[in-house]
């Protein structure tokens, strides 16, 4: 069985509004719908990205509009920018707090490298709409922990599910383990809007064999569970088999998938993309659709933003 997606748009933009002139995003890492809006996260970008939620019942393709979250601008030249990008890979929105009445988004660095452990909070407004500059946060003493388990530390998944925050661990060949871990989400906040001096510790962290694929394991991309914590405590994922041996070095794509965990915790089933496109960032839209953007680690390729149906 395979599941079949169906191409939405390419996440094109303005070139004028793109530092280095670009007409479209290339690295999509993050996906969250909030209400009538779309946000994405691209790994080597200082922006944010943010599209109309109904694009496929538009009579054209929007262009993605982007919101500065990080001062400067990166190197045009593909090593340095790599190099510095701050690999922004996961993107959750947080409910509605005392610091952001209307709750606001939390972007991750992965923490595969020392200037990789920062994460941003975008407050959102009444609207749904960015809510003034975003706060930094540095991540390191969150992520310590975690590195103390998974030398390859490698963050590519977010999402809040009954007020607990759930981060995922990608495998790769050098270290095939991915994980998911989890944190309580009151105390998270607090910490990061700076009223409580230390990060909470883990909940839980639970390992996932995803099986391999012509000799490369799968690896979590992203996470989503229904909005508002809603059903039965289950989340979907995705997961993609790239040939590499490390979290910095970049390989082909040699499969991907959509995957589902029970509210135990337990890995149920895992569905195969036809086409194996390298999906990094997911979104539900209601029950029965999931949302994918793609990163396909080459700058003169858009991204693309795919569906596809969850219906048994």
């Amino acid at each position: 069985m395979l599941l079949t997606p169906t191409h939405l748009q390419d996440l094109l933009l303005d070139p004028a509004s793109h530092p280095r002139g670009q007409p479209h995003l290339s690295a999509a890492s993050g996906l969250v719908r909030a209400g009538t809006w779309l946000y994405l996260v691209a790994d080597d970008e200082h922006h944010l990205g943010l599209l109309p939620a109904g694009t496929a019942a538009l009579p054209q393709a929007p262009l993605v509009q982007l919101h500065r979250i990080l001062p400067g601008d990166l190197p045009a030249e593909p090593k340095a920018r790599k190099k510095r990008k701050p690999d922004l890979e996961a993107l959750a929105l947080l409910p509605a707090s005392p610091t952001h009445p209307s709750g606001a988004l939390l972007a991750l660095g992965s923490g595969s490298k020392p200037n990789r452990q920062r994460g941003l909070v975008i407050a959102l407004d009444a609207t749904g709409r960015p809510d003034g500059a975003a706060q930094v946060a540095d991540l390191s003493a969150l992520y310590a922990p975690l590195r103390a388990e998974f030398a390859d530390l490698n963050l590519e998944g977010a999402f809040v599910a009954n007020g607990v925050l759930h981060l995922l661990q990608r495998g790769n060949k050098g270290d095939a383990r991915n994980a998911c871990i989890t944190y309580p989400l009151a105390p998270l906040q607090a910490w990061l809007a700076g009223t409580c001096a230390q990060p909470p510790a883990p909940l839980h962290s639970t390992l996932f064999d995803l099986g391999t694929v012509d000799g490369v394991p799968l690896g979590f991309t992203d996470g989503a569970a229904p909005p508002g914590g809603d059903g039965d405590g289950g989340w979907v994922f995705s997961a993609v088999a790239e040939n590499t041996d490390d979290s910095y070095a970049d390989g082909e794509c040699v499969a991907s998938a959509i995957g589902w965990v029970g509210a135990d915790g337990v890995l149920q089933r895992m569905v195969a993309l036809e086409g194996a496109p390298k999906v990094e960032g997911i979104a539900l839209d209601g029950d029965k659709r999931l949302l994918m953007v793609t990163d396909a680690d080459d700058p003169e390729r858009a991204s693309r933003l795919l569906a596809v149906s969850l219906l048994d």
